[in-house]
């Protein structure tokens, strides 16, 4: 079985601290770990980007329209991820689980996977992404609550 950039954040996410995959002091270590597990060096070195790239997102100020406005996807993210995983996107911002900037940090780091979007992944990029965000335990908690033991979601 190929070993996505996904496999590699899952295991981090089921093993490990959130700040032990999140801090950059961790990774040389962790590294050693993954490739001991049996990942191969290209996906860790790949999820340990995915990881950057999610925390200098973090950083950068997002700009919205008036709230409850439509978001209208590019032709480039309708071609990544389906119907169902965009609709699926929509039912947590309906819930109030993600916020506008959670819901384009989730995009972003959709867009940067370079294997195939399915709505697994949306969920677990989904809560991987609210791990990582400052003062989003509850919705986290919420997420992961439906994610490990409601199975399927009605959206």
């Amino acid at each position: 079985m190929k070993e996505t950039v996904l496999d590699v954040l899952m295991y981090l996410f089921e093993n490990y601290q959130e700040g032990e995959f999140s801090d950059a002091e961790y990774h040389d270590t962790l590294r050693e770990e993954l490739l001991a597990a049996g990942f191969p060096d290209e996906e860790v070195g790949s999820a340990f980007a995915w990881l950057d790239g999610l925390a200098e997102q973090r950083q950068l100020p997002l700009v919205f329209g008036p709230y409850r406005s439509t978001r209208i996807y590019t032709r480039e993210e309708t071609a990544k991820i389906a119907t169902d995983c965009r609709g699926f996107i929509i039912y947590l911002e309906q819930l109030g689980i993600i916020s506008l900037e959670m819901r384009e940090l989730i995009i972003d780091r959709l867009m940067a996977l370079t294997e195939e979007i399915d709505l697994e992944r949306v969920k677990w990029v989904c809560l991987l992404v609210l791990m990582n965000q400052p003062d989003a335990e509850e919705a986290f908690g919420h997420l992961e609550e439906m994610v490990y033991y409601h199975g399927e979601f009605k959206h």
